[in-house]
């Protein structure tokens, strides 16, 4: 590989890490430009499905990721009062898609994609943007502060609001409020034993997910206009909203601070962008496909593009040939979850919950036909790209 091949990823967020330590892996120089002070992920945790974990496989932490699973027996789906519309198995999942679901905090697994790269690559507090894209016979030039820097291939890996998708595509609509807002929380509950569960009531769901480490996380959802804040904070507006819903979500609520408490709107790309490159500047994650978090797959599809970018680095054509089609799809299936899950009138929640309910004893992998396609996804060429440099 000639040495002149350099590399800026624009955004150290997971996508951004993963990006960088793929390029890396095959040989490219790489600086990655955040403009946060530090590497600080937003948001308290992330699944990872078996997709996510064999792209982690070509980086070589697949396996250290997966000795971090902490959903053990059963969980499944229950209604606001308690009662489990269906039950899932780890082990039924993961013998369908070909291993487990991992969950564990966003911090755990941006702190081992840094680590991957070499000392010096990653600038924070680097305010960073497109200058130019580059072309066949021009680098691209990326400013930040009072500095320019060239390279041969720049990635956008700046999230939903990415000002490097603007620069290559300035008549994009960009991203829309999807109709509803989440909460997330990462806390010590100690003594308290449940199952993994999520719950859908009536334009609102909540999920309880018991971590390796001992602690919980919890995420919650409810359809309200968009920029809504709490009246007094968050954690108070959790326990309006699901203080009388079943055990433990009281627990969780009652362990938790309100400095604990994230909230965010949910936003989505509805309008793919023409492609997912443009001269030498290649766009990924949020960036690229932001999606409602419905299916899961927001983090897992940003490590998906960044080891499929790494192999198609020098013909960004077949990388957009490689990812809209498979991105675009997920998204849409996403938004389609997410009428169901956050389904309002009672008519259509009464539908809704029977019909998971009949499903679940008639055909249990009948639910799982929901993650067909997505979980199951193997990076094509995963064995050339696991070798060592």
């Amino acid at each position: 590989m000639p040495q002149s091949d350099r590399a800026i990823v624009i955004g150290g967020g997971i996508g951004g890490l993963a990006a960088a330590a793929a390029l890396h892996r095959k040989g490219w120089g790489v600086t990655v430009l955040e403009r946060a002070p530090s590497l600080e992920p937003v948001g308290a945790a992330i699944s990872l499905a078996p997709n996510a974990l064999r792209a982690l496989d070509v980086l070589g932490i697949g396996d250290e990721i997966r000795q971090l699973a902490a959903w053990q027996g059963d969980g499944g789906l229950r209604t606001p009062g308690g009662r489990w519309l269906s039950r899932t198995s780890a082990e039924a999942a993961a013998a369908r898609f070909g291993g487990p679901l991992v969950l564990l905090p966003r911090a755990t697994l941006v702190d081992r994609l840094a680590a991957l790269l070499p000392p010096g690559a990653v600038r924070t507090a680097a305010d960073a943007s497109l200058a130019d894209p580059g072309g066949s016979r021009r680098p691209a030039r990326v400013r930040t502060g009072d500095e320019e820097l060239r390279a041969d291939l720049v990635v956008g890996a700046d999230g939903i609001n990415s000002r490097v998708r603007t620069a290559l595509f300035p008549r994009h609509p960009g991203a829309v409020y999807a109709g509803f807002t989440t909460w997330r929380m990462l806390i010590p509950l100690p003594g308290v034993r449940f199952a993994s569960h999520e719950t859908w009531g009536r334009g609102r769901l909540w999920g309880t997910h018991p971590l390796k480490d001992g602690r919980v996380y919890a995420y919650a959802a409810a359809m309200t206009p968009a920029g809504g804040r709490a009246r007094d904070d968050e954690k108070a507006e959790l326990l309006r909203r699901f203080g009388d819903w079943h055990d433990p979500i009281p627990a969780v609520l009652a362990a938790a601070r309100p400095e604990d408490v994230l909230r965010h709107d949910v936003h989505h790309i509805a309008t793919p962008p023409p492609a997912y490159h443009a001269g030498r500047t290649a766009l990924l994650g949020d960036a690229a496909h932001a999606m409602p978090p419905t299916l899961g797959q927001g983090g897992n599809q940003a490590v998906e593009d960044a080891v499929v970018l790494a192999h198609h680095a020098h013909d960004l054509a077949a990388y957009t040939a490689a990812r809209l089609p498979r991105t675009t799809a997920i998204a849409r299936r996403a938004v389609r979850a997410a009428r169901v899950n956050m389904a309002a009138g009672p008519a259509a929640v009464a539908v809704r919950d029977t019909a998971i309910a009949v499903l679940s004893k008639a055909a249990p992998a009948l639910l799982l036909r929901g993650f067909d396609g997505i979980a199951g996804w193997r990076p094509p060429y995963a064995a050339q790209d696991t070798v060592e440099r």
